[in-house]
């Protein structure tokens, strides 16, 4: 079949999925060229080539690119494409590939091409260093180029587009109760991410009867509907659920095919990072009382007022925030708003005009006088300041990024829709770790496409079986530095990181900063001594445990408190903890909904973790990882801090939003995460006393990026020589260098012995989207986070340590605290050997393999 025949039969098959046909290919493009040229089918392929080609810097784009700028130079001529169209076309490809042939046209001698070529240069954001050809153009006297200068000087990429409305009509659908992430966009489905219709067609499908369906009955009424909730976004920093709300709930982007902009999200509580994706994305967030709103109501917003009414009467009201959110929405999104000041208040400079009084300025704090925490010196540091105030509206240099493989391929996208051929963060890593097991096709297409794309623009990329992303990227992190990845639990266990959705991450990595409004701290201060049997783990959960107990915290989703949520938890009290084990709590500032998260650690665990991590970097550059150059400066890096150790601490005068002590002398049993909330915390005895909670176990996981070589040293130490286990036992290692110095130990005979289930290094059933636990089990887990359904469908999981998992999965059973301190005695004398880390540099010759 030729070209038509394939692509209407790839329209019919989109089509009854309920989505349109995808972008087209590079391949595709040139067809569609092939046929313009000809006259053939003229006006069906002018369509495709102005509305499905994927902008930036997409292999489409390039030859889409090419093509118009033949016609716009008049090197080559077509009837159905006049040159001034060509450049108009050109103009809607956002940045990238377009911007060249746009700025050759400027010197056109066809005066309509001059004036098209000012008209797109004009709304075009995304030029970068080609700023510095119209710059060079306008001294030179090319009238064009000074009046590109003056239309971004005069912000017309802005002012062009409509504000925000005085008042808003919507049709409410409430998904009542709270919608994480995972109910929007689906673990199981997440190799669909990047293509947004088709992924967008689970969204809430394990939660509810037939959302789609109703969101599209509502539609009919008339007016935009608003998703409505009481808990909104927590949980994962998943773009993917933003884009599948923007999908069924927002509007088309013109020349951007398969994506949405815009929408209105309304939440008793919206999770800072769903808040800020949705910032991000062009969307308007706002949290206010839903508890009068119900599916089907038509509800009047006054964004400005700060009032929602329904039927005439105000049934709610709120405050706009950030102050600046309406210019966000008006620009499409906190991205472009950014990258167009920075380009308005350039332009204005070369023009010597005063900066900018176009935009809405973020609201400052007062300067209180007083000290500031850890993190906010750290961010400080970052913005070249002492400290940031929370509140201050900042953009701090982000020196370590991450992408994982889920949300890799969005990243990927939104990196070419920022035209970027290179990155300006200092290091940014892309790992395989939630896919490398049970890959499907798409991901084996991933596995050989993403690694080149992210090393070719200076990024480090990973292998398949390496093993979780945070392993990896926490022992490439500078002490008291800003980072973020694309994964809510991308907390350093030194420095400090801001996760966010896969459009921040691209940003960061793309321009080696991040926006962020400082969020206020909240301090938990471990005191006393650790008592007998007591772990890590149990610290992690005994911080929700005493917030509770404060009355700060509330397991209920209907007005729920959380003192955590949307600030930083700052941790003192552990100074001597490894950076392995500091990760455990930084780690589970996730599961608060916690903005970010530090620890305050002496200098001699992060000199011992840096000397074992420039031996590992090292390896890799041995073992032919790349980018090498970006390995190279990061080890020079670490060597440099070496030199000269200094850590930054809190001053004691610091102000803090709460301050939780917790006495480590009266923790004296363990404490678990309940079926199935991560803030439903309880001790053995409080869960044995409760008959509505389930007591015996099915399956144990030992396993995800909260645990560490030493957990699955005192998995094996109390499974040695207990024989065949009466559950079904998971294990997988963070990392490739945990697995085989497990298996040199001897740990693997013996899982084996126990029955266990060894998984390929990675996440393996934490995510929930390769191996999953049986229907309806009882798990016992270590990994992160246990909502419904996410390890397997109407699952019920417990979290808690890897000690505790190993008590649970010989028994069968939640333990007595007697049961599991004797059980547990295997571990006593020990405790030195099972509990050493890897540290490489005291390995001889050590090699990455």
């Amino acid at each position: 079949m030729g070209f038509r025949e394939d692509y209407k039969a790839h329209v019919e098959e989109r089509a009854a999925l309920g989505v349109p046909p995808l972008p087209l290919t590079a391949e595709q493009t040139v067809e569609v060229i092939e046929f313009i040229k000809t006259g053939e089918y003229i006006e069906e392929m002018l369509d495709l080539l102005e509305n499905r080609v994927s902008p930036g810097v997409d292999d489409a784009a390039y030859v889409k690119a090419a093509f118009l700028n033949e016609l716009a130079s008049e090197e080559h001529h077509v009837a159905a494409i006049p040159p001034e169209k060509a450049v108009q076309m050109l103009g809607m490809m956002l940045g990238g590939y377009n911007v060249k042939p746009l700025i050759d046209a400027l010197t056109s001698k066809n005066v309509k091409v001059v004036a098209a070529a000012i008209e797109a240069l004009s709304s075009t954001l995304l030029v970068y260093d080609a700023f510095n050809d119209v710059e060079e153009l306008h001294k030179k006297g090319v009238t064009a180029a000074t009046h590109v200068l003056n239309a971004w000087a005069d912000a017309d990429w802005f002012t062009k587009k409509p504000e925000l409305p005085e008042k808003l009509t919507v049709t409410v659908f409430k998904v009542p109760g709270e919608t994480n992430t995972d109910d929007l966009s689906p673990a199981s489905e997440a190799f669909t991410r990047s293509d947004i219709p088709l992924h967008a067609n689970s969204m809430l499908a394990a939660k509810m009867e037939d959302p789609i369906g109703t969101i599209n009955r509502l539609k009919e009424l008339g007016h935009p509907v608003a998703y409505v909730g009481d808990v909104v976004g927590t949980g994962s920093s998943r773009k993917s659920g933003i884009n599948s709300v923007q999908w069924h709930m927002g509007e088309d982007i013109p020349g951007v095919p398969n994506k949405r902009t815009g929408g209105v999200v309304l939440g008793g509580t919206i999770a800072p990072i769903f808040f800020a994706t949705a910032e991000d994305s062009g969307a308007l967030p706002i949290e206010l009382d839903v508890s009068q709103m119900e599916t089907g109501d038509v509800i009047d917003i006054y964004p400005y007022k700060g009032e929602a009414h329904k039927d005439g009467k105000c049934i709610a009201t709120f405050t706009l925030k950030p102050n600046t959110i309406t210019d966000e929405v008006r620009a499409g999104g906190r991205i472009p708003l950014i990258i167009g000041r920075g380009l308005t208040n350039k332009a204005r400079s070369v023009l010597g005009k005063a900066p900018a009084d176009i935009f809405l300025t973020p609201d400052q704090p007062e300067d209180t006088g007083k000290g500031y925490t850890l993190a906010q010196k750290m961010v400080g540091k970052a913005c070249g300041m002492d400290g940031v105030r929370p509140g201050m509206y900042c953009e701090p240099e982000m020196s370590t990024v991450g992408s994982q493989d889920t949300t890799g391929p969005m990243t990927r996208d939104e990196i070419k829709e920022l035209a970027a051929l290179g990155f300006n963060a200092d290091l940014v890593l892309q790992t395989f770790c939630h896919t490398s097991a049970y890959p499907k096709p798409s991901d084996i297409k991933m596995f050989h496409t993403l690694p080149d794309f992210i090393a070719n623009r200076s990024g480090v990329a990973l292998r398949p079986g390496d093993g979780i992303i945070h392993s990896w990227l926490n022992r490439m992190v500078l002490p008291d530095t800003v980072g973020t990845g694309a994964d809510s639990h991308t907390r350093f266990p030194i420095g400090i990181s801001f996760p966010g959705g896969s459009g921040i991450v691209a940003f960061a990595a793309v321009t080696g900063s991040m926006p962020l409004t400082m969020p206020e701290s909240v301090l938990v201060k471990f005191k006393g001594k650790m008592q007998p049997g007591i772990t890590l783990r149990d610290l992690v959960n005994a911080i929700p445990h005493q917030a509770i107990k404060e009355g700060l915290l509330t397991v209920e989703k209907k007005g729920k408190k959380n003192i955590f949520a949307g600030r930083i938890l700052e941790i003192q009290g552990l100074p001597d903890l490894k950076a392995e084990q500091a990760f455990e709590l930084s780690d589970a500032s996730a599961e608060r909904s916690a903005a970010a998260c530090t620890v305050q650690l002496d200098k001699e665990p992060i000199i011992e973790y840096l000397k074992s991590n420039i031996t590992l970097l090292n390896s890799m550059i041995d073992a032919g990882y790349e980018d090498h150059r970006t390995l190279a400066r990061r080890i020079v890096k670490m060597e440099e801090w070496l030199e000269k150790p200094e850590l930054m601490k809190a001053d004691e005068d610091a102000e803090y939003a709460a301050v939780l002590e917790i006495d480590l002398d009266q923790i004296t049993e363990p404490i678990l995460a309940c079926p199935n909330d991560p803030d439903d915390v309880a001790t053995l005895s409080e869960i044995l006393a409760d008959p509505k909670r389930p007591h015996k176990i099915d399956e144990v996981f030992v396993g995800s990026c909260m645990t560490n070589i030493g957990h699955y040293r005192a998995l094996g130490e109390v499974l040695k020589g207990e024989g065949a286990v009466p559950t079904r036992l998971w294990v997988c290692p963070p990392t490739k260098m945990d697995e085989k110095q497990l298996v040199e130990d001897g740990y693997y005979a013996i899982f084996g012995a126990a029955g266990a289930r060894t998984e390929v290094p990675g996440c393996s059933l934490c995510m929930g989207n390769q191996a999953r636990v049986s229907d309806g089990a009882v798990v016992f887990s270590t990994s992160t986070r246990n909502f419904d359904n996410r390890l397997g469908k109407e699952a019920q999981v417990y979290l808690g340590s890897a000690e505790l998992a190993a008590v649970c999965s010989l028994l069968g059973k939640i333990p007595t605290k007697e049961e599991y301190l004797e059980l547990t005695k295997k571990i006593e004398g020990k405790e030195d050997d099972i509990y050493k880390y890897l540290n490489f540099n005291l390995i001889k010759d050590y090699k990455l393999n």
